[in-house]
């Protein structure tokens, strides 16, 4: 199977998000991630790979005005992908305008850039009630293959206006069997902090299967509000705090006139979740740290940041009895599957890092509706590895490591979590219940090669999840995780206003001093991750950019680490996979 859906929710579960809103503690966009303040595609197709054709469609002036968001493919199956674009029928109808008429707009998918092999074809309306969004979810498709697809409208007043030619490519079947498959993954690109230079330089890398973008897709708050406004590289728009669905639409149309990004979604399918700044920082079921009272209730916002994300972004939410979620799978052939998860719908309110309430085994992260989505999925896929797109980190960084038994007694005295301190409680640190019920499925289902690839923190890491940190290495590790830096967000040197790996160059000895099982990480560079999987090795190539301050900015390999098939440890090797 292709998608593996999650069993229907029940209603009243706990798992539904809650409609109070939250108080935060404070404003600063950056609270969350203290820890940084502290310091503590050329021609060439292999087996699931994308040929870019050297020419492509541009589109007459008009045109450009029209489809003036761009183009875009997502979530591939053997037998389908979703193909998007958004029209702009009149002057008056910009994103979020509420203006304009609906009209007719007709789609065709082909194997050639010439559109004289066209598989497919079909009409949609373009409605002022989805905000002149288009988004098909093309059927029939051979499986491996890749295809160009574009949007012509074909009613009112910019009848005949063409789109971009975008291209796409199918995943492969469920029973192939294939050698390769290459994600660029990406995470937290904040258009004020700077220019997204990482997005164009993926386009440089050679049969990439798809981006996996894993949060953090654009950030909600007022021009200067996060980071400060001496760290306003380029202005957003609206300038204003995102809070209503006109002011989510009109955030999401902005991120898609950035060139690199928008190029990036026509040449290549890509694979999203949300995070927080989706919607609000710090976001859990019943609220957000920089969600207050004066704004609303936070299930009208939430609803207002949902509905304008599945009407902007190429996804393909899975659909329950109770309504739709945006957790899903996606398998290529019998190489992988990878589980997409939604970490903030479905949460609880997070705690002091210093509280045991940490380790309280009715609190959660996933709901319960996803675990056991993602524990049945992991425990009967037939795939050799699982590779687990997920938005905040997994693995323990503990201030120290404590060893359950023989710290009880004093973890209990003062009411502290029983594995230690945590640096962060908005990650699975702050849910360690979840994540032992997790890991748990993982070891006695004897779940060979599970990988979590993972963004959020704005920093670049390689880790052995432990099956207890204090006793790593003897206790052993189930599962790995890397995780990729921020696109543009800001990390400890942005931060505090000094050079690159100055400052920051302390903090990982630090960490891994700590926490044996974290192997290696970066605090200060912006960039993105190449994972590629094949049967023998899962591996990550870090790239940094020199300047993302520089809409020219150039990369670097930085560093790369694999993971052998069979042995949940991440080791060092000398250059990228390819």
């Amino acid at each position: 199977m292709s998608v593996v859906s999650a069993p229907p929710s029940v209603p009243g579960d706990a798992d539904q998000p809650g409609a109070s809103s939250a108080e935060p503690s404070e404003r600063s966009g950056i609270n969350r991630r203290a820890v940084l303040r502290t310091g503590a595609v050329a021609a060439g197709v292999t087996s699931a790979g994308i040929a870019i054709s050297p020419a492509s469609a541009t589109p007459a002036p008009r045109s450009a005005a029209v489809f003036a968001h761009g183009v875009a493919s997502g979530d591939p199956l053997p037998d389908g992908v979703i193909l998007w674009t958004r029209v702009t029928p009149t002057a008056a109808s910009t994103p979020g305008s509420g203006r304009g008429p609906d009209v007719v707009v007709t789609w065709e998918i082909a194997r050639d850039g010439t559109f004289a092999r066209t598989v497919a074809s079909g009409s949609v309306h373009a409605s002022v009630d989805a905000d002149h969004t288009v988004k098909v979810d093309v059927a029939g498709l051979e499986p491996d293959t890749s295809y160009v697809y574009r949007f012509r409208v074909a009613s009112g007043p910019t009848t005949g206006a063409t789109s971009p030619t975008g291209h796409t490519r199918t995943a492969p079947a469920a029973g192939a069997d294939v050698r390769r498959v290459r994600f660029g993954v990406v995470s937290c690109a904040n258009w004020e902090a700077g220019y997204f230079g990482a997005y164009r330089h993926l386009r440089a890398h050679r049969d990439l299967t798809a981006i996996v973008h894993l949060g953090d897709y654009f950030y909600e708050y007022e021009t200067g509000g996060y980071g400060g406004k001496s760290g306003v590289v380029r202005r957003t728009e609206p300038a204003n705090e995102t809070v209503t669905l006109r002011d989510y639409r009109i955030r999401h149309a902005h991120y898609k006139t950035d060139v690199d990004l928008a190029e990036l979604h026509r040449l290549l399918p890509w694979i999203c979740t949300w995070d927080d700044h989706e919607s609000s920082n710090d976001a859990w079921k019943g609220g957000a740290e920089n969600h207050s009272a004066g704004e609303g209730p936070w299930a009208a916002r939430k609803a207002a940041s949902e509905r304008a994300y599945y009407e902007w972004m190429p996804v393909r939410p899975e659909a329950t009895g109770t309504g739709r979620h945006l957790y899903r799978r996606l398998r290529f052939g019998r190489l992988l599957e990878l589980s997409m998860l939604d970490l903030r719908t479905y949460r609880d309110q997070q705690v002091s890092a210093t509280s045991s309430d940490v380790d309280d085994p009715r609190r959660t992260i996933t709901g319960q509706a996803q675990m056991r989505w993602l524990t049945n999925g992991l425990t009967s896929s037939p795939t050799r590895w699982q590779i687990i797109g997920n938005p905040v980190m997994i693995a323990p960084v503990l201030i120290p490591p404590l060893d359950a038994r023989n710290t009880a007694a004093v973890t209990e005295l003062l009411g502290l979590p029983g594995g230690g301190v945590p640096y962060n409680a908005d990650q699975w640190d702050g849910y360690t219940a979840d994540r032992r019920r997790l890991l748990d499925a993982i070891r006695d289902h004897r779940v060979d090669n599970v990988v979590f690839i993972t963004g959020d923190i704005h920093s670049s890491w390689a880790c052995d999840i432990p099956v207890d940190a204090a006793r790593y290495p003897a206790a052993g590790s189930v599962a790995t995780e890397l995780v990729v830096p921020s696109v543009t967000s800001a990390n400890i040197d942005d931060i505090l206003g000094v050079p690159e790996h100055s400052v920051g160059a302390a903090v990982p000895t630090a960490i891994m001093a700590a926490n044996r099982h974290v192997r290696w990480n970066d605090f200060d560079a912006h960039g993105y991750g190449v994972l590629t999987v094949t049967p023998a090795a899962a591996q990550m190539d870090w790239y940094f950019l020199v300047d993302k301050a520089d809409p020219r900015t150039s990369s670097y390999h930085a560093r790369s680490f694999r993971v052998p098939s069979g042995t949940p440890r991440v080791g060092s090797v000398a250059g990228p996979a390819d």
